[in-house]
């Protein structure tokens, strides 16, 4: 398997990634995942559904931090123990109380991040910096439908949301960053 980084030359081996969303601000943020299987299956990995490690979907969120706003640090790990079957993954992070009343987040006032590492120790970091917009941040995309491996591409698109009720909902973010 073979991951390659948008913002660094070469193409890295991948058997694991690690996906970490860590803070220490008092708010309750959420990581979650949307894929897209080879054969087409689509499906959410959050605190609702924490997907499995060693059967499909191969991806496995640990435990819901942060719960009840509380400060101190925070860690929300998701585990992607086989990216062979999966065409597309994309990562986001919302502001769960403020997604349930449709308010915009806390982000600005946080030092909420998300980091990608692979298992021979590469990783990305990406700062969650919205701005004064949105209660939900699209992330970052891995793409492994290039022949080369899969392409990391970091993003940062914020949307409003009241209540999440579909991954319909997360996809039109994906949509409008690509317009």
């Amino acid at each position: 398997m073979q991951l390659k980084y948008q913002l660094q030359e070469g193409v890295l081996d991948v058997k694991q990634l690690t996906v970490s969303l860590k803070w220490t601000t008092a708010a309750d943020f959420d990581l979650a995942a949307v894929y897209e299987s080879k054969d087409d299956k689509r499906g959410l990995i959050y605190f609702g559904d924490l997907g499995k490690q060693e059967a499909f979907p191969y991806i496995r969120l640990g435990k819901d931090a942060g719960i009840g706003d509380t400060g101190g640090y925070k860690t929300e790990e998701m585990i992607v123990n086989n990216l062979e079957v999966i065409k597309s993954l994309w990562f986001f992070c919302w502001d769960y109380r403020m997604v349930q009343e449709g308010k915009k987040a806390r982000f600005k006032e946080s030092d909420v991040s998300l980091t990608i590492s692979d298992d021979s120790g590469n990783h990305t970091n990406i700062e969650i910096e919205t701005g004064e917009r949105g209660n939900v941040c699209y992330l970052a995309n891995i793409d492994n439908t290039h022949p080369k491996g899969a392409k990391l591409t970091n993003t940062r698109v914020a949307g409003t949301l009241q209540g999440l009720k579909s991954i319909e909902q997360l996809m039109a973010l994906v949509r409008y960053q690509a317009n």
